[in-house]
């Protein structure tokens, strides 16, 4: 069946469409399209402009930056009507993914409802940051996890997790936006925000309950052959550039002892870039979903 004329375009004579996507982005210069260098966004606009025969603009749920993964970003895109009219969308995501190989996949497709923008709409974003808790790296999960050799104390961790939820001016955790001065407030609201062991060692009885069963859709392969895989997750309406990454590297320092849980909060209220720990390394972050809707 084909779309009806202007389903979420910006006008009548184009069709919005909406992809899902997962990607590893170890061999990409982050999502948004740049001149000259590997992007996700320029290797999938160069395969739907090939399979559409139309150049193609992208607009993402998320922009990653370079090193960073996905398994569930959204984006959008519109196509004359005449276009749209005899693309089928099973066909387009075969078509995209033959020419784009492994590192790229389009997960779903199909025609938007009216109104939708992949950024505009989403209500939230989910990321994952999963850590190696061991003496030496493993070299198959290298490219997706942040190895730390220091001993880690997973309920400190959670703790300190503990004060980001609910709405808060996270300045402290964010790079500052080209134009903006350090007075400036950066507010998100988090929704969820928690530490998981996902694997390891045996564990005293006390302590499983900050233990449990990898959920089949996060990663269920992912089993070092030494040490511990943690998960820190967090959902929130919006992020901020590096926010993410900064949280993952205060609150490892707090498993290492170099900080208390109190001390996030008080890091939160400083507002001061400086109080917060260096960013983890980009290659433990992936995007996991973005939600639409109440």
């Amino acid at each position: 069946m084909s779309p009806p004329p202007g389903s979420g375009g910006s006008d009548d004579t184009s069709i919005r469409w909406r992809l899902t996507l997962a990607y590893d982005g170890s061999g990409f210069h982050g999502f948004a399209a740049q001149e000259g260098v590997r992007t996700v966004a320029g290797a999938l606009a160069g395969a739907l402009s090939r399979v559409t025969r139309t150049p193609v603009t992208l607009t993402c749920a998320g922009r990653t930056d370079a090193g960073v993964h996905a398994t569930g970003q959204v984006v959008h895109f519109d196509l004359p009507a005449d276009r749209s009219a005899s693309l089928d969308p099973s066909a387009l995501v075969k078509s995209c993914n033959s020419l784009l190989g492994s590192s790229v996949v389009v997960r779903e497709a199909g025609v938007a409802p009216s109104g939708f923008d992949a950024r505009r709409s989403a209500t939230s974003r989910r990321y994952r940051y999963l850590v190696v808790n061991a003496a030496v790296a493993d070299p198959l999960l290298a490219h997706l996890t942040w190895q730390v050799a220091d001993p880690l104390d997973l309920r400190t961790m959670a703790a300190g997790s503990d004060a980001l939820l609910g709405e808060h001016d996270f300045r402290a955790f964010c790079r500052r936006v080209p134009g903006s001065t350090a007075d400036d407030a950066i507010h998100r609201r988090v929704i969820d925000a928690r530490w998981t062991r996902l694997s390891g060692p045996p564990q005293p009885v006390a302590d499983r309950l900050v233990e449990r069963v990898p959920d089949p859709e996060c990663c269920p392969d992912l089993v070092p052959r030494v040490g511990i895989l943690y998960a820190f997750e967090i959902e929130a309406n919006a992020f901020c550039h590096q926010m993410v990454r900064s949280l993952v590297g205060t609150l490892v320092d707090v498993g290492r002892g170099r900080l208390r849980p109190s001390d996030v909060l008080a890091i939160i209220r400083s507002a001061d870039r400086r109080q917060a720990s260096q960013p983890a390394p980009p290659q433990g972050l992936t995007l996991m979903a973005v939600r639409y809707g109440g």
